[in-house]
């Protein structure tokens, strides 16, 4: 069971910094969360494997390298939707699949409402991109529903994440990568995680009251 990577560094520091306060406008909130997800894509994308081409540069013939698998980011709307343009930036040739899934307030269960993944060949590598993982509820349906699509290799990407949420994810799929900005100290009696940064889709999308 692979431990959760939480990225130690200056810039996440600093970027958590302007999430957290409530004082951040809605544009700069994205700004930080585009950021803060590239420096996760990082991390996340240290060990995927590559395959040897050849490239002619104009001198020379040489040896490059290009991505050996192909490659799906999953974001789970709508705050996940604010990560997608980074790592596409770093991978193109990602494919996109969206999964639909919003947390009952009454209940804090997930409830799953849209799902664009297509019924074959699914992709090799696939992130899931959130940037809270509080309860887990979201994360592990999202991972359940692509391991019934058939990917076998799932890293989740969150800035924030709740002790609660790691240990349900962890414990209902173990083979999944965590990869954090931080770890906040607990959810509260809301369900919401604290010291957190409130709700990140009505941030991200200046829906917020």
């Amino acid at each position: 069971m692979p431990e959760p990577q939480v990225i130690n560094h200056p810039l996440i520091h600093c970027h958590l910094t302007r999430l957290r306060d409530k004082t951040t406008s809605s544009s700069e909130f994205r700004q930080s969360v585009k950021r803060l997800a590239m420096l996760l894509a990082h991390s996340a994308t240290a060990q995927l494997p590559t395959t040897d081409v050849e490239v002619v540069t104009p001198v020379e013939t040489t040896t490059g390298k290009e991505l050996a698998n192909r490659i799906g980011l999953v974001p789970i709307l709508r705050a996940g939707v604010g990560m997608v343009e980074p790592m596409l930036d770093l991978i193109p040739t990602s494919e996109v699949w969206h999964l639909g899934l919003y947390r009952d307030e009454a209940t804090a269960q997930p409830v799953h409402y849209y799902s664009k993944l297509p019924p074959a060949s699914p992709v090799d590598i696939a992130f899931v991109l959130d940037p809270m993982l509080a309860t887990g509820g979201s994360a592990c349906m999202a991972v359940e529903a692509l391991k019934q699509w058939g990917v076998t290799n799932i890293k989740m990407l969150c800035i924030i994440a709740a002790p609660e949420g790691i240990e349900k994810l962890r414990s209902e799929h173990p083979n999944v990568e965590i990869h954090t900005c931080v770890i906040d100290r607990c959810l509260n009696e809301d369900h919401y995680i604290c010291p957190g940064l409130g709700d990140a889709g009505d941030r991200i999308f200046n829906t917020g009251a």
